[in-house]
């Protein structure tokens, strides 16, 4: 026995929850993505990962504008699914589309809710200096990540843990967790409990303003920035080169011993002083430059003990 399922994702975080969907044995109607968008140096129109794996799987492919639409919608009830399957799609579903699987519109979601509804649970959890996040399987409602958990699974987040890291290892646990609870929804047996009141963050989508590295900041904090919005957008500083500021991202840092004017280079390894002790900048950046460690790009870019970074 399968059912009939309507996903819908886009990005690489949701490329394994369809895999395992299939692998399950169900029968996947329609995929639905996010339109292509230009990308790449001739900006030429790509696809999303996302409707390249499933047109690669053979199936068919939507790439809707809008869901509100009166033809969007009796579109979407055409499928006659049993399921929609959401992961990071990145579009609104009204009611009208929330309605027409006949079991419901559930969702993998990469945080402990309530904690972190919203775009970027994973960043935020990072930045916030969370020792535990998780992935859980929602029925969706129309408020925004506010439906009842029908499973969650919890995991520590590493120390040195960036936000990449994480994605990667929260996508694979999403995709055995939805494959779990499409199961139990088929025999019946999927429990939904509603989300507690208490406890309720946001996840605001990443705003590039907020990448540049405060060093004013404790080592804590500057390290769970660096992590968090590691590889994208990259935590940022800026150096003086020729008279000329130059940007560098900083992709991986760790916590150092150390103490001086925040922002201050210590030693000859790119220990940095921050508000209160070091980090040490370990994998790095230069624009149009390929990541690098510290010593590679010291190798051929002086940032002497004593510059300031800002």
């Amino acid at each position: 026995m399968s059912l009939r399922v309507v996903f819908m994702g886009t990005p690489d975080f949701s490329v394994p929850t369809l895999s395992e969907i299939l692998g399950a044995g169900h029968e996947v109607v329609a995929v639905y993505s996010q339109p292509p968008r230009p990308a790449g140096r001739g900006m030429a129109e790509t696809p999303s990962p996302v409707h390249r794996f499933a047109a690669a799987s053979g199936l068919t492919v939507l790439t809707p504008k809008s869901l509100r639409t009166p033809e969007a919608q009796e579109q979407f009830r055409a499928h006659a699914a049993d399921v929609a399957v959401v992961v990071a799609y990145g579009l609104i579903l009204p009611k009208p589309v929330l309605d027409a699987p006949r079991l419901g519109c559930f969702n993998v979601h990469a945080s402990a809710l309530p904690r972190w509804r919203g775009a970027a649970p994973i960043q935020r959890a990072i930045m916030a200096g969370d020792a535990e996040t998780a992935v859980m399987v929602m029925r969706m409602e129309e408020g925004l990540d506010t439906g009842p958990v029908c499973l969650a699974e919890r995991t520590p987040i590493g120390r040195n843990e960036t936000a990449a890291e994480l994605h990667d290892r929260l996508s694979l646990l999403g995709a055995g967790l939805m494959v779990r609870a499409l199961a139990a929804l088929e025999r019946g047996s999927l429990s939904q409990t509603p989300q507690p009141a208490e406890g309720v963050t946001y996840a605001a989508k990443i705003d590039k303003a907020e990448a540049r590295i405060d060093f004013a900041r404790p080592a804590a904090e500057v390290h769970d920035h660096i992590r968090g919005l590691s590889p994208f957008p990259g935590a940022w500083f800026e150096v003086a080169v020729s008279g000329k500021a130059e940007r560098i991202k900083v992709l991986r840092c760790v916590e150092a011993e150390g103490a001086g004017v925040p922002g201050t280079i210590l030693d000859d390894a790119l220990t940095v002083a921050c508000g209160s002790g070091a980090v040490r900048l370990v994998t790095l950046q230069r624009a149009g430059k390929k990541p690098m460690s510290a010593t590679e790009l010291l190798r051929g870019f002086a940032l002497p003990k004593g510059l300031a970074l800002r």
